[in-house]
């Protein structure tokens, strides 16, 4: 499928956030601790989503949708050897099974992970976190081969403050009575979308939005629970990057300010005008939510290198979305991607549509504006935050671009030519 679009046009109208990628396949995964049912309400219809659905049925879960409602119901006995390898190696989500089926089976596998190719993503801090607690996992070639001896609490120091680790070390941890300590655990939003999952069956969680959690496990979970999930900062900054590219004004409603604060302080500083509502909350009870109306905007470079860390640092996810923005700034911006190998590669594709780039090394980009974009013909990369600002970029282009094969982007957005045409953006959808 790709992306036709004709761009240099200035967006106007209303547009809202969905929920989040991350947060809906960690609590699709979470929903394996749950002998009963769970439904998740508000969550997103992307391939990432139906990826982990795929992998869930496959092994006797029922999974139904009712609008934007999934229900979950587990079979009495997972049927593990059915696994539907093909669909799991689409994903690096499939990783986070290892916390929850520690507490179903003894020895099991898993395909090794897919997802974004951003270079090498190690699973090592899984490996350490969870052999805390009692599960050994070897790593082979295709697969991960996990062995549970007696699962115990313990004091984990991370290997590596990640999401998707911390993530599958609560899964684990919830069920284990007794109190599990988690050092340097990642804050981040997903994080605390699973810890208040987890309270509904009464595990005890200090320190959410820390980077200290301690975990008082139950010995069960066995009762239909309902849980609505947190809306996606990264979606919003998608958005604010759209406008501030295209220099356009619109109205993005249902952001997560608590997680947007630093990226909107870059921006400030940059000259981009903005208005803000007050603080309301989420439908979940606890995520802080403005409407954000941005303006047309003067851009200029940061002095400083613009570089993301763990939460409460700018979201390693968001980074990407500066590169189009400082295209439109005048004068020159350091972009430090240093988490992946790979990502920092992938933004010299923008050189195509008429940024001027220069590769200090894989990590790092110089990037000079202001820039007269220009259209291009453009394969997505296999990475979503990539590809999305190449999108980004088409949009403020004149004349008629086209994006090939966006199935990166489908990952992690919903509907998001259809959304994007009702601002104004002159998308189409085009299959090979």
């Amino acid at each position: 499928m790709n992306f036709q679009i004709e761009g240099g046009h200035k967006l106007s109208g209303t547009i809202g956030v969905n929920s989040s990628k991350n947060s809906a396949v960690g609590l699709l995964c979470a929903s394996l601790l749950n002998k009963s049912k769970t439904t998740l309400t508000n969550v997103p219809k992307i391939e990432e989503v139906y990826r982990i659905i795929e992998v869930l049925e496959s092994i006797g879960v029922k999974v139904e949708w009712n609008g934007p409602s999934l229900t979950i119901i587990p079979p009495k006995k997972l049927k593990l050897s059915k696994l539907n390898e093909e669909s799991a190696k689409k994903t690096r989500s499939i990783v986070m099974f290892m916390g929850p089926l520690a507490h179903l089976l003894q020895a099991f596998k898993i395909p090794q992970t897919g997802g974004c190719k951003l270079g090498s993503r190690t699973v090592a801090p899984h490996l350490f976190a969870l052999k805390k607690l009692g599960i050994n996992i070897l790593t082979k070639a295709d697969a991960f081969d996990v062995r549970v001896k007696k699962l115990h609490p313990g004091e984990i120091v991370m290997y590596e403050s990640g999401d998707t680790v911390t993530e599958n070390v609560l899964m684990a941890a919830a069920k284990i009575p007794g109190k599990t300590v988690i050092k340097f655990a990642s804050a981040n939003y997903m994080v605390q979308d699973l810890c208040h999952f987890l309270e509904l069956f009464g595990v005890v969680i200090e320190g959410i939005g820390t980077t200290t959690l301690t975990i008082t496990g139950v010995s069960d979970m066995d009762m239909p629970v309902r849980y609505t999930l947190s809306e996606d900062p990264i979606e919003a900054m998608l958005f604010l990057s759209i406008a501030a590219t295209t220099n356009s004004k619109i109205t993005i409603k249902k952001c997560p300010i608590e997680f947007l604060e630093l990226e909107l302080m870059k921006l400030e500083v940059m000259g981009f005008k903005y208005k803000r509502s007050k603080e309301y909350v989420s439908e979940n009870g606890f995520t802080k939510l403005v409407d954000i109306v941005t303006l047309p905007s003067n851009l200029v470079a940061l002095d400083e290198k613009i570089y993301a860390r763990p939460f409460p640092g700018l979201n390693i996810d968001n980074l990407p979305f500066f590169v189009p923005i400082v295209a439109r700034a005048k004068g020159q911006t350091l972009i430090h991607d240093w988490v992946y190998e790979n990502r920092a590669l992938y933004y010299l594709e923008l050189s195509k549509l008429g940024v001027n780039m220069l590769l200090a090394d894989p990590h790092r980009v110089f990037i000079t504006g202001p820039t007269k974009f220009k259209a291009a013909e453009i394969i997505c990369p296999p990475a979503l935050r990539p590809a999305a600002i190449i999108m980004i970029a088409m949009l403020a282009a004149p004349g008629t671009s086209l994006l090939r094969n966006v199935y990166s982007i489908n990952r992690g957005y919903e509907d998001i030519a259809n959304r994007l045409r009702k601002i104004g953006a002159k998308i189409e959808t085009i299959k090979n």
